[in-house]
């Protein structure tokens, strides 16, 4: 894995000028990976503050780890190892005193050596099929990087009407998107096909950033506000807007399958929608206010932009071969991806031809078949050069990748161990929930706690088959709590191993940690409350709510 520093140019016949100007474009673009601190330029009292915070995490990770391991807590012995390592690995990937792939590693391996189970189970889901749509999807954007098509991509939404012209509508446009798609696509592929048009949009507002003077010329674009915010969103956003149709993330169709089983209530696609509708509306308008509030834009009009625009796509000139061949790729890959949700659209989520359809066109095999095609399509047929080089899809983000295998290792454990089943008991036990209110509002807490750890497809299998015995027990309709704890899986917003979208971001490294943290603490809270009061009115008018 090449990790590579934000780049200065260097001191030349220019040097007047351009002497420590940072090249903003080999900088967002270049195709960097997961940074470390010391990769990264700090303030003086940023560092004191990283230091103090990596210091407090090689101190507390062990410490934390082996106290939980002694204390007598009747659990079983897996369950309690389990609990104690996950922990530890907790504070390493919030206090980071290692990278955070590495601090998931060092998890993994406790796991195994401390007997929790063979190493050949634990580890098994890196074999997952979203481990390989993450490998086919970087692949694709790799590509999309190294010929300009995300460049185009970037020029082509600011030069919309009235967008280019503030980085509040190019931040609340882009974030529109990413809703509108992800409904329809996973959250993980919307997000791995525009995090490369989201590096080119900051990467035109840093340069006029720098060329307005409003930062330092040797400055670093990726650890500036509006790029945070503009990933976060690009992130958030696809996990709001996945909620919106049952087939927009995982968790909506494994919610909706268990549901219908254990309580015969079908849930067709517009009673889904109609219910998720006014939560992911009012949701987005949240996100955009607290972002731009947490990560206030250091430059809010861009004067100019539409000529610089214009100049630049001239430059650009016309559509070359490898250009058209990525395009085509990603053309194959959405449409492959989008087609089981076209299916179920026309034909039903019940049909054959949708199961048949998803059962085949699996998504991380789509992100493959996808990839493969940038090596087949050639871009000069006479020296027999094809679209992408291998050395170029060497160069993708395999420290993401790394950090979310271990995450989806994690879920499948704590489901594996009964860990997740024995926390969700003893503390529903603890509570003592009887009303409806109460208990939609447990499973909404629970899913969201057990979403920041482990994936949200593991929290939705998790907490509804928990959530429904408990309220038939409490006398109270199971479709409401177990469809809102449905919803709330997919509201992990604090790390990077919450959701795959989280980690794709992070790994851009123009979020840092703290500010994801901050931001997904605000959201966590927000979410859980719209979740509770707007998904029980909804489920009563569209015929859900018993």
């Amino acid at each position: 894995m090449t990790v590579q520093s934000s780049p200065r140019s260097s001191p030349g016949p220019r040097a007047g000028a351009d002497a420590g100007r940072t090249d903003v474009t080999a900088t967002l673009l270049g195709g960097t990976t997961l940074r470390g601190r010391g990769e990264q330029r700090l303030s003086p009292a940023e560092e004191r503050f990283e230091r103090g915070r990596r210091t407090v995490g090689w101190l507390l990770a062990p410490v934390l780890t082996a106290g939980f391991l002694l204390l007598p807590l009747g659990l079983d012995d897996a369950q309690q190892t389990l609990a104690a390592v996950l922990l530890g690995v907790i504070v390493l990937w919030v206090c980071e005193p290692v990278p955070l792939p590495v601090g998931g590693l060092l998890g993994v391996a406790a796991i195994v050596l401390l007997g929790v189970a063979p190493a050949d189970d634990v580890l098994e889901p890196f074999g997952s099929a979203t481990v390989f749509t993450f490998i086919g999807a970087f692949i694709l954007a790799q590509a999309m990087l190294k010929h300009g098509v995300a460049q185009r991509l970037a020029f082509f939404v600011l030069a919309l009407p009235g967008v280019g012209r503030s980085t509040v509508r190019v931040m609340a446009a882009f974030g529109g998107i990413t809703c509108v798609l992800s409904a329809f696509v996973s959250n993980t592929a919307t997000v791995a096909m525009l995090m490369p048009t989201a590096l080119g949009i900051l990467a035109v507002i840093a340069r006029l950033m720098q060329d307005k003077g409003v930062v330092r010329p040797d400055f670093d674009p990726l650890r500036v506000r509006v790029g945070a915010a503009l990933m976060l969103m690009l992130a958030y956003g696809a996990s709001v807007g996945g909620l919106l149709t049952p087939v927009g993330a995982p968790p909506n169709l494994i919610g909706r399958g268990l549901i219908e089983e254990a309580t015969g209530t079908p849930i067709s696609f517009a009673q889904w929608t109609a219910t998720a509708l006014p939560v992911c509306a009012a949701m987005f308008v949240v996100l955009a206010v607290i972002l731009l509030l947490l990560n206030k834009p250091e430059i809010r009009r861009i004067d100019g932009v539409e000529e610089y625009v214009r100049e630049r796509r001239a430059e650009l000139g016309r559509l070359g071969r490898a250009e058209i061949n990525t395009i085509i790729a990603f053309a194959v890959t959405v449409g492959l991806w989008l087609t089981p949700a076209l299916a179920g659209l026309v034909a039903g989520t019940d049909s054959a031809l949708y199961t048949a359809l998803d059962d085949t066109l699996d998504e991380g095999i789509v992100a493959v078949v996808g990839a493969c095609l940038l090596f087949i399509l050639p871009r000069d047929w006479k020296k027999r050069r094809s679209t992408l080089d291998w050395a170029d899809a060497a160069k993708i983000d395999w420290g993401t990748i790394l950090l979310f295998g271990t995450g989806i290792i994690f879920g499948s454990l704590l489901d594996d161990t009964g860990l997740a089943e024995t926390i969700g008991d003893a503390a529903s036990a603890g509570l003592g929930i009887t009303s409806g209110l109460a208990l939609t509002a447990f499973a909404v807490v629970l899913a969201i706690v057990i979403s920041e750890t482990t994936s949200n497809t593991a929290s939705a299998a998790v907490v509804v088959p928990l959530v429904i015995p408990l309220a038939v027990a409490a006398g109270v309709d199971p479709v409401v709590p177990a469809l809102a704890a449905t919803f709330a899986a997919s509201f992990g917003f604090m790390l990077p191993v919450s959701t795959p979208q989280n980690a794709i971001v992070y790994g851009s490294g123009a979020v840092p940690i703290t500010r994801m943290v901050r931001s997904g603490v605000c959201f966590d809270v927000v979410g859980a409350l719209l979740i509770i009061t707007i998904v029980p009115l909804m489920a009563s008018l569209t015929g859900l709510g018993g």
